[in-house]
């Protein structure tokens, strides 16, 4: 059986949940006890990773009250064991299933599949890319909460090709969701590392415990990133896992290890309980230009970022421009990509890619003009509106990726151009190939400063796009961009109000 139809026979699995009370969004948190317990018998890990008598076996083997009794008892105890990851992924970890009856076909039902055509001994990758899968179909059917803002995996395929992660460096994520970034960093290592297994002991034990480090805020969804990390042979420190709980924009923030390469996308809007108490040098009250700062200054020199952000942060006024010419000064922002609506499961968000490094190329260590030449890529104007009746998949990006070129810092010979885009209205296709029409152009720092007064909220394509009222986002998305943009002009007047105090 392969992963499309695991997933979908595992989730099937959790229709009887419904009537029991169990709603979409804890779905796939009862599904990922169930299949950690599952994995480590299929994968043979059950004596590395689970105590003595919580195992498959020992809740398969009971029924009926007793079986639940022991399940809800059985995540108290894997909660405190002594393995640190076990120990972080159940912790205060209780079951939503009430009724006996429904844990019992759960567990028999997910007993009886054919994993993986029956094979024992599959891999842990194996049961990680179903996994994957599953936290897939999860942000399909909750549009609410962190499913609307998933990263689409084509998007992050995309990034992770173009910014090509290499053994031994430290990869950072920190707003790491369910760990998608630095899982895909892994998979890019392993499948263009010829010589990965050949490493002596100690790169190898460094590429399993330190190169990945990510930090969640959300217990929840870090439970899920855990096992999603530890699926794909990713252990982090003993102490964490590769994922820690914590707050970025506070003091856990600040404690994150500098990287070698950061890939992350922030949540948007101004999530709740997520408080700014780090001393930024641009203090603000915008969560999204705070991540950027924590971005560019946590990386090593000549270490490099990409980072997803929404349209508010190319333009945001007073300490928003201080933020960007901060980073164009002490970085290299070479490349911009302007991200297609419809994306996200919160459709009303509009999307870029920032990519920079910090530094130069030839100066590393350089802190001051590092910035010359930013390229922007268009995957926006023009292009139908991405969603369940149209697909955003990995040959989108295939224009955008040949047009970064073949080096990770952005230095590969570019020309301005690209006018065929997959995706775009048809009409666009036949207008004259000029500057004016192209997808792909570049902008002089000097004229981003006095053209834009630093905005990096460059756009020239006119777009033609008529809007369908059928592709409109809900209006509840609508309400809440709208109220995420009223926040950030509130937090930008916030921060002129304080230096205006200051100055008196």
């Amino acid at each position: 059986m392969n992963n499309t139809d695991l997933v979908a026979k595992l989730w099937k699995l959790c229709d009887n949940l419904r009537d029991g009370g169990v709603s979409y969004q804890n779905y796939v948190n009862e599904l990922a006890s169930l299949l950690f317990l599952k994995m480590c018998e299929e994968t043979g890990q059950e004596t590395d990773l689970l105590p003595e008598g919580y195992r498959w076996r020992d809740l398969t083997s009971k029924l009926g009250q007793e079986q639940h009794r022991f399940y809800r008892n059985m995540l108290v105890q894997l909660g405190v064991d002594d393995h640190a990851i076990v120990r972080a992924i159940f912790q205060n970890v209780n079951t939503t299933i009430t009724q006996p009856a429904q844990l019992s076909e759960l567990v028999s039902n997910m007993d009886k599949l054919e994993w993986f055509d029956g094979e024992k001994g599959k891999s842990r990758d194996d049961f990680g890319d179903m996994y994957e899968g599953l936290l897939q179909k999860n942000a399909n059917e909750t549009k609410s909460g962190a499913g609307q803002y998933f990263t689409p995996r084509p998007l992050i395929n995309a990034i992770v090709q173009v910014m090509q992660p290499a053994p031994r460096e430290v990869i950072q994520d920190p707003a790491a969701g369910t760990a998608g970034f630095l899982i895909e960093a892994d998979r890019y290592i392993k499948a263009h590392t010829r010589d990965l297994d050949d490493l002596d002991e100690a790169d190898q034990i460094f590429q399993m415990k330190k190169a990945f480090v990510g930090l969640e805020l959300v217990p929840e969804t870090r439970r899920l990133a855990l096992m999603n990390c530890l699926l794909h042979d990713i252990e982090g420190d003993d102490q964490h896992g590769a994922i820690r709980l914590g707050n970025t924009l506070g003091k856990d923030g600040e404690i994150l290890p500098n990287a070698h390469l950061i890939l992350s996308n922030p949540p948007f809007g101004s999530a709740a309980g997520t408080n700014i108490t780090r001393t930024f040098v641009h203090p603000t009250s915008n969560k999204q230009l705070c991540f950027i700062q924590h971005i560019y200054d946590a990386l090593e020199p000549g270490g490099r970022a990409a980072v997803v952000i929404p349209d508010n942060v190319l333009f945001e006024g007073g300490k928003g421009t201080e933020i960007r010419r901060d980073l164009m000064d002490k970085c290299n922002l070479h490349t911009i990509l302007r991200l297609p609506t419809g994306i996200f499961y919160a459709q009303g968000v509009k999307t870029n890619v920032l990519f920079f490094q910090k530094g130069t190329p030839d100066n590393p260590a350089q802190d001051k003009g590092c910035t010359k030449t930013v390229w922007v890529y268009d995957m926006r104007a023009n292009m139908q509106t991405f969603g369940k009746r149209t697909p955003l998949t990995q040959a989108h990006f295939a224009p955008f990726i040949a047009a970064y070129g073949r080096d990770k810092n952005g230095q590969s010979p570019r020309v301005e151009g690209v006018w065929q885009q997959l995706g775009e209205l048809p009409q666009e296709a036949v207008q004259a190939q000029s500057l004016e029409t192209a997808r792909w152009r570049s902008f002089s720092r000097e004229w981003i400063r006095d053209t834009k007064g630093d905005s990096l909220d460059i756009s020239w394509l006119k777009d033609h796009n008529s809007v369908d009222a059928t592709d409109l986002p809900e209006p509840l998305a609508l309400a809440n961009e709208a109220k995420d943009e009223l926040e950030a002009a509130l937090a930008e007047l916030q921060d002129l109000v304080k230096a205006l105090e200051n100055m008196s």
